[in-house]
């Protein structure tokens, strides 16, 4: 009797913990992008230092999202709607954005001025 009750505990315990594991390993993985702010409506040619706050702003007024292009990929990701603001208010400044993307959006964790280029 007292082996079927350790042997049922296991299997509870197991029942009850395997899928808190497996959740939490299913979480993305924070990184590490450098890039530029723009929006949906202005894609790719609107990830510069020329690009303004209140071109994204108008832009999204009229329903565009706000995005992050990586330089190293050049994929474009929407930014959460948590950090859209933030994210808006650094439009042409050259950013290290850290966070994890799930589908096509960037969940931002950190956002911080990229390195200038050396020369």
């Amino acid at each position: 009797m007292k082996k079927f009750a350790v042997l049922l505990s296991v299997m509870l315990l197991a029942m009850v913990a395997l899928p808190a594991l497996a959740a939490e390993a299913a979480k993305p993985a924070s990184s590490t992008m450098t890039g530029w702010v723009t929006d949906s409506h202005c894609g790719a040619k609107g990830a510069n230092a020329k690009h303004t706050a209140a071109c994204v702003e108008k832009c999204v007024k009229g329903g565009s999202k706000v995005q992050f292009m990586d330089d190293a990929s050049k994929k474009l990701y929407d930014v959460d709607k948590d950090h859209a603001t933030a994210m808006t208010a650094q439009t042409g400044h050259h950013l290290k954005v850290t966070g994890t993307v799930e589908g096509s959006t960037l969940k931002v964790e950190k956002i911080e001025m990229a390195e200038a280029a050396k020369m």
